[in-house]
Formats: structure tokens, C-alpha cells, sequence
């Protein structure tokens, strides 16, 4: 019983904790416009304004068509779509449409097919802020690592569940003894409540009695003293 009770509540906080989750990821998708907010820099060609494991938070509601010279962007590589590259535009080719080219700080020219052209289909977002080497905690998601960090989680969320079932036990086992020293106390109380009622009671039996033979002594001397003067009249 014990134990049902203890998975239910690890099941509840990891439902808690994934829907929490979703609903953060979701809002923050929304409210930046793109599938994903967040990126790690990788590599090194925007040192020494990017450095490797910064985190870019990008915007993607940023129109296309705003963008300017200078402007640090997201974008998929042109030539096959299965990179994502962030680069600072260097130029406008083309204004119908527009098409830009971007160029790594650290690297010395542009490189066809990776760093243009750009249009509109390639762009993801630009780059509105940097979280300095927070990258580095995604390595430790890594497998194995991940893993741990998953079993330490659910097993923090196992003791909390029996350090919390424990407490409920024993502030149970508190109340029943305060009910049951409370109820010792009344029955004590009422024992010594007849006790002092029996007293009284004899008390008040003996001092009626007490009375009533006073009450015959005082009856029977006045008789005694009633005869003597009958016989003097003889």
C-alpha cells in the first residue's frame, strides 16, 4: 500500500514536472517565433564576439526584410539545409529578393554555400542575446551523464515522497496519542470525580446518622428526666 502510494506521487511530480516543461517551451516558442530560442555556439568562427558554449537567444519574429549590415544571424547553410550556422551579415546582394551575405568574425572571407546566399527560406532568427558559457551544461546531458541526472532526479522525488509519507505517519501516530492520552485524562478525571462524590456521599450518611442518634440521646434524657418528678408526686 505503502509503496503504491510512494510511485503515484513520483508518477504526479514527473507529470508536474514534464507539463511545466512543455508549457515554459511552448510559451517561449511562441513568444520568440521559433521552434527553438535557444542555441550553443560550436565553433569558433565568431570569437571574440561569440565564444564557443555562449547560448544565443534568438528572435525570430525579427522580419527578414529589417535585417542590416552587422546584424548577428541564425540561418540554415544554403547548400543543404542540415546545418545550423550563426554569422554576422556583411553585405546585401540582392534587394528582389533579398539576399544577404554573412561572413564568421574570426574567419578571414566568406564561403560560398555556407555563408551565402541567404534569403528569407534560410533565416531562422537574429541573435537578441547571449548567456555566456551556459553552453556548458549541455554537455553534461550527454550520455552517460544524462542518465545519472535522470536517475538522481527520480531518486530525490522517491525520498521526498517517503520522507512525506513518514512525516503524514507520524504526525497520524501524534494525534492518536494525544487522543489517547486525553481520553486517559478524561477517564482519570471522572474516576476522581466518583471518588470525590463517594466521599461526600459517606461523609453526609455519617453526619445524618450522627444527627439522628443525637436527635434519640437528647429525646431519651428528657424522658429520665420526667420520671423522677412523677414518683415524688406518689
Amino acid at each position: 500500500m505503502a509503496k503504491s502510494s510512494i510511485s503515484k506521487g513520483v508518477i504526479k511530480d514527473i507529470v508536474i514536472v514534464g507539463v511545466g516543461v512543455l508549457v515554459i517551451w511552448f510559451g517561449l516558442t511562441l513568444a520568440f517565433g521559433t521552434q527553438n530560442p535557444f542555441y550553443v555556439v560550436a565553433s569558433g568562427s565568431m570569437i571574440p564576439e561569440l565564444e564557443i558554449y555562449d547560448v544565443l537567444i534568438v528572435q525570430g519574429h525579427e522580419p527578414f526584410e529589417d535585417l542590416e549590415i552587422g546584424d548577428i544571424i541564425v540561418f540554415n547553410r544554403p547548400s543543404d539545409h542540415n546545418r545550423v550556422i550563426v554569422h554576422r551579415v556583411v553585405s546585401i546582394i540582392d534587394d528582389d529578393p533579398k539576399t544577404l551575405r554573412t561572413q564568421g568574425d574570426a574567419n578571414p572571407a566568406s564561403i560560398p554555400g555556407t555563408d551565402f546566399p541567404i534569403t528569407e527560406e534560410e533565416y531562422i532568427g537574429k541573435v537578441v542575446y547571449t548567456l555566456p558559457q551556459v553552453g556548458y551544461i549541455t554537455q553534461l546531458l550527454k550520455p552517460p551523464i544524462n542518465y545519472v541526472i535522470i536517475v538522481v532526479v527520480i531518486g530525490i522525488m522517491v525520498v521526498k515522497q517517503i520522507t512525506k509519507r513518514k512525516k503524514e505517519k507520524k504526525i497520524t501516530f501524534s494525534d492518536q496519542l494525544d487522543s489517547e492520552n486525553q481520553d486517559t485524562i478524561k477517564e482519570l478525571s471522572d474516576i476522581d470525580k466518583i471518588e470525590k462524590d463517594s466521599e461526600y456521599s459517606e461523609h453526609v450518611e455519617k453526619s445524618e446518622i450522627t444527627e439522628d442518634k443525637k436527635i434519640d440521646s437528647d429525646e431519651s434524657t428528657k424522658t429520665d428526666d420526667k420520671t423522677p418528678e412523677k414518683d415524688k408526686e406518689e
